[in-house]
Order: C-alpha cells, then sequence, then structure tokens
C-alpha cells in the first residue's frame, strides 16, 4: 500500500485563480450585452469594484503562484477572490435592468 500523494496547492490555486480570471473577462461580455436602459453607459461602473477584486486578490495570487510561495495560504487568498466575486456579481445583478 502507497502512501497517498499530499494535495497539490499552487496547482489548486492556479486553477482557482485561472476560474476567477476567466469570470472577470467574462463579466465584460455581459456588461456589454446588458440593455442599454436609460443609454447613459453607467452599467460600465460596474467594472471597477469587480476589477477591485481582481487586482487585491487575483493578481496576488498569479505572483505568488509564479514564485511557488506559500501555496496553501495563496489557496486561501484565491477561493476568497471567487466569494468576494460571487457577493459582488450577485448584487450587481439585481442592478442591471432585465438581466
Amino acid at each position: 500500500m502507497t502512501a497517498p500523494t499530499p494535495l497539490n496547492f499552487r496547482k489548486i490555486a492556479a486553477l482557482v485563480a485561472a476560474a476567477g480570471t476567466l469570470f472577470w473577462l467574462y463579466t465584460f461580455y455581459f456588461i456589454a450585452h446588458v440593455p442599454q436602459g436609460d443609454g447613459t453607459g453607467f452599467q460600465w461602473l460596474a467594472v471597477f469594484p469587480l476589477g477591485m477584486i481582481f487586482g487585491l486578490f487575483f493578481l496576488p495570487v498569479w505572483l505568488l503562484v509564479a514564485m511557488n510561495w506559500l501555496p496553501r495560504f495563496t489557496t486561501l487568498v484565491a477561493i476568497c477572490g471567487l466569494i468576494a466575486f460571487a457577493i459582488i456579481w450577485a448584487q450587481l445583478l439585481n442592478e442591471f435592468p432585465n438581466s
């Protein structure tokens, strides 16, 4: 019987960061296809909180993954970033007209 292989937290962090990055990129597509509403373009203000989440959580995660520093902490930060995206996105969906 062989010992189980330990979790590779660096790969997990990279996968979670990739999911967060892809979601962040998807938000631009989604916002571009939101009905115009009053035609002011204020729906584009949603990119600021989403960009702050990406910059505060996922850019440091990508840096830490690349340097292979603190893999468990990096995974935790990436998961917290996904949670922050979920909270903010749920609020934004309530604000968009007919979405």
